[in-house]
């Protein structure tokens, strides 16, 4: 062997290697778990729009990343084992969306990057440390940014001039829920209305939780956002019709189902933007380092024919701000 090509194979060794690598790492193929409570048929819009954010960054589902999708059907009790799952496949990130699905993922893995996309009071429920340093392996983004609780107190307001007592729902056993009505009860301290707060676990207790708003005199609901106010949507915007009782909801599907109005973050936005933080994390970043983001878009959506139905008028100022009004 010459001189020549003894160093021109110690070179290809040396430079090979490298390229090699390079090579290999982006036609790597991740693996994306995804932890679903509800059928994926309920949230197909956005699951669109995570995969709409995966493909603004480059990655083809099917082909640059692969995603297994795991749902729950609503029980709550699969979770834990559907997120056992996908830590067992080796996924290279969890996304989550509300907290029990975080819950279920950080228990089953301290080390595999867990993203959610959609949260709740994510430090006071401890799924991270504060929102500008989450510490550990889960990050992600929260539905509210403080302020949307009382802005639909004071939407709630302007469509009854003399709301005076406001009746809350949500999901029981959901964590968040005091810091929920926490929130609300401050803001409605200030204006002189009073809250009064009830819980459902099932479509029994939806019945029974409008009986007892009824005799409670509330002159109007706030809905909050959670698994069970989804799964028991079509009773709670049936009974709100049924009892004349104007209802505000968080998010515009369920004025699209029927509700009166609602208010809060764009979620799908949120989910499209999940998919950046799946990116920096595919490409090192670590979910410790990675600040918990609130959401920067907000709709504000007004049912017209429920109005009717409540025998509302909507003032006209509210429908001018309006994001979107449904005849």
């Amino acid at each position: 062997m010459d001189r020549r090509t003894f160093i021109g194979r110690i070179a290809g060794g040396l430079l090979g290697a490298p390229l090699a690598a390079r090579a290999q790492q982006v036609g790597k193929v991740y693996r994306i778990g995804f932890l679903l409570l509800f059928p994926r048929d309920v949230q197909l819009n956005l699951i669109a729009a995570f995969e709409a954010g995966l493909r603004e960054k480059g990655y083809m589902p099917g082909r640059e990343v692969m995603i297994e999708y795991r749902s729950a059907d609503g029980q709550y009790d699969q979770l834990p084992i559907l997120a056992a799952e996908l830590v067992r496949l080796g996924v290279d990130v969890i996304v989550t969306g509300v907290n029990p699905n975080t819950i279920a993922a950080k228990r089953a893995t301290g080390t595999i990057p867990i993203v959610m996309a959609a949260s709740f009071f994510p430090v006071e429920d401890g799924l991270v440390a504060s929102l500008a340093r989450p510490g550990g392996n889960v990050t992600g983004f929260t539905q509210e940014a403080g302020e949307e609780v009382a802005k639909r107190l004071q939407l709630l307001r302007e469509v009854v001039p003399k709301l005076t007592r406001v009746a809350t729902l949500s999901g029981v056993g959901m964590t968040y829920n005091p810091y929920f009505v926490k929130t609300l009860q401050d803001a409605a301290r200030g204006i002189g209305v009073s809250v009064v707060p009830f819980e459902i676990r099932n479509v029994e207790d939806v019945t029974q939780a409008f009986d007892d708003i009824e005799r409670a005199r509330a002159d109007g609901l706030i809905v909050f956002g959670g698994p069970l106010t989804l799964a028991h949507r079509s009773a709670i915007i049936g009974l709100a019709t049924k009892k004349q009782l104007p209802a505000v909801w968080s998010v515009k599907e369920r004025v699209v189902d029927g509700g009166l109005m609602s208010y809060g973050a764009d979620v799908a936005d949120l989910y499209r933007r999940a998919a950046g933080y799946v990116d920096r994390i595919l490409k090192g970043a670590k979910p410790a380092d990675l600040p918990v983001e609130q959401p920067t878009k907000f709709v504000l959506t007004i049912n017209l024919k429920t109005a009717k139905a409540l025998g509302l008028t909507i003032p006209p100022s509210l429908l001018l701000r309006a994001d979107e009004v449904i005849q």
